[in-house]
């Protein structure tokens, strides 16, 4: 395993559409177990394949997982994901990215979500997701359609994430 560089704003590739993977060779399974590892070193609970520079339709995810307790990994990886069921009843929670370092805001979306995807040996899987769960697969699932949490954001809102984040790389110029 290895880890991967996660690519940040302003890169285009983060706005571009992924797409669906019709053949789940050992090369994808290499990169989906590179990306959970790569999930846990950012330190993260989501990563999905924009972020490390691959138009794949997949993500990773564990969002239970505490960096303190490492025997708390779970992680999940979901190739080919759509929801197939939201709830109406809206749920907001505050909201990151690794491909947005430092930078949080208030996102609301549907506080359940029902998905289906295929799991790592290609077998079609189905669960239900509530709250920050939820949360975590709208979020990377907006990752693969080029969409970014900012997006759902006020114009106002975005911008000030967007020069905090200039300012921060000009101060560090690590970013």
């Amino acid at each position: 395993m290895s880890f991967l560089p996660i690519i940040t704003i302003p890169h285009p590739i983060l706005k571009q559409t992924a797409q669906k993977i019709e053949t789940i060779t050992p090369q994808i399974k290499k990169l989906a177990h590179d990306m959970v590892d790569t999930m846990y070193e950012a330190p993260g609970v989501g990563l999905a394949s924009n972020q490390i520079g691959e138009l794949y339709r997949i993500f990773v995810m564990d969002a239970h997982y505490q960096k303190d307790y490492p025997a708390t990994r779970k992680p999940q990886i979901l190739i080919n994901p759509e929801i197939i069921w939201k709830s109406e009843e809206p749920s907001v929670i505050q909201e990151g990215c690794l491909s947005i370092p430092q930078q949080f805001a208030d996102v609301e979306r549907p506080k359940i979500v029902r998905v289906q995807y295929l799991d790592i040996n290609g077998v079609r899987q189905e669960f239900e997701a509530h709250d920050f769960e939820s949360h975590v697969i709208q979020h990377e699932l907006d990752h693969l359609n080029g969409v970014l949490f900012i997006d759902h954001l006020s114009r106002l809102k975005r911008s000030m994430i967007l020069r905090k984040l200039d300012k921060l790389r000009r101060e560090n110029s690590i970013l």
